[in-house]
């Protein structure tokens, strides 16, 4: 009986296609695979789609789109035995570069079928809102504050033809009317305050640029860089020093290892590119939740 491989793809992942998907599933055919393919029509079914998959003990699910998608998929089997691998097709697919997986259909097929799961952790948040409070898995990292606010702007239509110029532009549009509330964030039992912070599960932020560049996703721990300054002047340097790999330099930058962190006060949210919602919110480090193979 041939071991059974579940490929998930989002179709409208900006490098997808029915091609792409195609080949995909024949060079794991070709080795000795039975293959599913599934592909998602709205946000959300990835996850239904791995929870349902991961009840049939695959061999494999391999998670076709950019950092969203894959973000639903490690939702859906998170604390399973269930092993996932990549496929990146999305727009940044930060998760990959991490990872060292290529973009390339077949070497990124090789690499899943070649290698073997390593057990790695991943960040939890819990968003406090009585009325619909929302609990999620990110495996990239947490955005709160100006990062949160910036995705929630981005416009889906213009992303799917621009690409990385939606982020960029919905940047642009945040910072010119960014005006935060403090923040309070107890990290560990010890209270820092700020306006923004970017808590990495890995190292890597908006694609090759190192927002908390000591994270990796095989430690049982977080990293959180808080930002103290209001202005959008401030913003903007540390937009600039993130990219330029300086930020950690700043005097009103805190950069702190964690396992537990409180965040009081109200900001928007975002979880591996994707917005999920306002603070309070409490996010811990999960060590060994996901089994991932790269």
């Amino acid at each position: 009986m041939k071991s059974l491989i579940v490929l998930i793809s989002n179709p409208t992942a900006k490098k997808a296609s029915e091609r792409k998907v195609a080949l995909a599933s024949y060079y794991l055919q070709s080795k000795g695979f039975e293959v599913e393919v599934f592909f998602t029509d709205k946000k959300g079914d990835a996850e239904k789609l791995a929870r349902k998959a991961a009840r049939k003990s695959p061999h494999l699910i391999i998670a076709g789109g950019g950092d969203g998608t894959i973000n639903e998929v490690i939702n859906g089997i998170a604390g399973t035995q269930t092993p996932m691998a990549v496929m990146p097709l999305g727009t940044t697919n930060v998760l990959a570069k991490e990872l060292g997986i290529p973009e390339n259909i077949k070497k990124a097929m090789e690499a899943a079928v070649r290698g073997n799961p390593r057990v790695v952790s991943l960040g939890k948040i819990t968003l406090a809102n009585p009325s619909s409070p929302v609990t999620r898995y990110f495996c990239l990292m947490a955005g709160v504050g100006f990062d949160g606010k910036a995705v929630r702007g981005i416009n889906e239509t213009f992303k799917k033809i621009s690409g990385k110029g939606a982020y960029i532009y919905s940047g642009m549009k945040t910072l010119s009317g960014f005006n935060p509330e403090l923040l309070a964030f107890t990290v560990d039992g010890k209270q820092y305050y700020g306006y923004s912070a970017i808590i990495g599960n890995a190292s890597r932020y908006g694609g090759n640029f190192r927002a908390t560049p000591d994270a990796r996703i095989e430690d049982p721990y977080l990293y959180a860089c808080l930002f103290k300054g209001k202005k959008r002047l401030d913003t903007l340097r540390y937009i600039l020093g993130i990219i330029k790999g300086s930020h950690l330099n700043f005097r009103d930058v805190e950069y702190l290892r964690a396992k537990h962190i409180k965040i009081e006060g109200e900001a928007h949210v975002q979880i591996d590119g994707d917005y999920i919602g306002m603070t309070p919110a409490e996010i811990s480090a999960v060590p060994d939740s996901l089994r991932l193979v790269y």
